[in-house]
């Protein structure tokens, strides 16, 4: 019998790298796959201005295997809710960890104000989002947050942007999708983080039939790389209730 198939999506200027220590915790169990973005990692090819959710999520569904388990992460949580409901037949189940949904006016301009610093000065967004995910007494080793910047530095800035946008205005694109999502899904975010709240994580299981969510105390945007073992838990715990199908 084959292993359950578990495919894992990065956040906007992030890449595969960001999952290196929950891999730590899945592969004895899954067959994971790290699926990169369109203009970020080892993709190759930058992401064309006026890039889409759609776009982005055709891209990550010609290397989906059907029947696997989706995990997106940020942006990679809205390209994940993409292929949910428009190729299901790729997706077991759904979960969207630490995302956005159907910003509010004021969270909507405050993604857009980060849009517009980006725009203005790409290395001083990096620096505001290593001190949102880490902030001074984070418990993630300093080797890691190296890297985490590193990655960020690396993007093409104007397919950063693009992909960005996406980010800052898809969760708008869909969310009148969400309520025709049928595949099994959950929600999980950190208490402490800003951008995608616990109430966007409760908005997010409101939206989609019978779906839960889940938050993680303490824990900020990066969960993946800060709280990695309590992410595998509420992961694995989900992905065994969902692996009947195969």
């Amino acid at each position: 019998m084959s292993r359950v198939r578990v495919a894992l999506i990065h956040g906007v200027g992030l890449d595969g790298s960001m999952w290196g220590p929950l891999r730590e915790f899945l592969e004895p169990e899954y067959d994971v796959q790290v699926l990169e973005l369109l203009g970020h990692g080892h993709r190759g090819k930058a992401a064309p201005e006026g890039v889409t959710l759609a776009e982005l999520a055709a891209d990550v569904a010609e290397r989906l295997e059907p029947g696997t388990h989706v995990v997106g992460f940020s942006l990679g949580a809205l390209v994940a809710q993409h292929l949910a409901r428009f190729r299901p037949d790729l997706v077991s189940s759904l979960v969207s960890v630490g995302s956005v949904c159907d910003r509010t006016a004021q969270e909507h301009a405050t993604v857009m104000m980060r849009l517009a610093s980006a725009a203005s000065d790409f290395p001083a967004t990096v620096e505001a989002s290593i001190r949102r995910w880490y902030p001074e007494g984070s418990p993630v080793p300093a080797e890691l947050v190296e890297a985490t910047r590193e990655v960020l530095l690396r993007n093409d800035p104007r397919s950063f942007l693009a992909c960005y946008r996406v980010f800052a205005t898809a969760d708008a694109e869909i969310a009148p999708e969400l309520p025709r999502i049928t595949v099994p899904s959950h929600a999980v975010t950190g208490e402490l983080d800003p951008g995608s709240t616990p109430e966007m994580s409760a908005r997010l299981a409101a939206a989609i039939p019978r779906s839960t969510y889940s938050v993680i105390s303490g824990a900020r945007h990066m969960m993946p790389v800060e709280r990695p073992q309590e992410l595998a838990n509420t992961l694995t715990a989900f992905i065994k209730e969902h692996s009947n199908v195969h």
